[in-house]
């Protein structure tokens, strides 16, 4: 995978430590909390640890969005193997304020492009709340088509999957 990618509004850059502001504020979103959970990172040095935590982590990439003008960071986009997956899971999560812009799906869509252009996956999956529409609604544009629900530590999870 590419360490940067740049679209025609967007840039994507991997998660550095120079990301924690974001980070933190980003996993205390009400959007975040609600859909994902609260992960406890209410202070500069546990965003500092959290985002460490994800790039040591050697299946899971975290890249920030930011808007190519102003070089604002806005939201992330996802590619983690879990355990409980026979594939790579796709994510995502944006600041509030930069909802129905399209910044989402134009930031997931191409890092799906570079999957599929370098072979590296016959599968690409996610997961999600039920309840998570809006979720649901750019799973479904970028392609995903729900498989099953699956249950994992007790909650019910929603999972998609595309064949690429």
């Amino acid at each position: 995978m590419q360490e940067q990618y740049r679209t025609a509004r967007l840039q994507l850059k991997q998660i550095a430590t120079d990301d924690v502001e974001f980070i933190q504020a980003l996993v205390n979103t009400p959007g975040w909390l609600r859909f994902i959970g609260d992960r406890n990172i209410h202070t500069r040095e546990a965003a500092m640890a959290y985002t460490q935590k994800i790039i040591d982590a050697p299946n899971v990439i975290y890249w920030v969005a930011k808007l190519s003008e102003t070089q604002v960071p806005m939201g992330i986009i996802t590619l983690i193997k879990r355990d409980y997956l026979p594939h790579r899971d796709i994510g995502f999560a944006f600041l509030e304020n930069y909802g129905k812009n399209g910044y989402a799906f134009e930031a997931a869509k191409v890092v799906l492009d570079d999957i599929v252009r370098q072979n590296m996956d016959t599968h690409i999956m996610a997961t999600t709340v039920p309840e998570n529409t809006k979720s649901i609604q750019l799973l479904e544009k970028l392609g995903l088509h729900f498989e099953r629900e699956i249950e994992v530590d007790t909650e019910k999870l929603s999972l998609f999957s595309v064949s690429l």
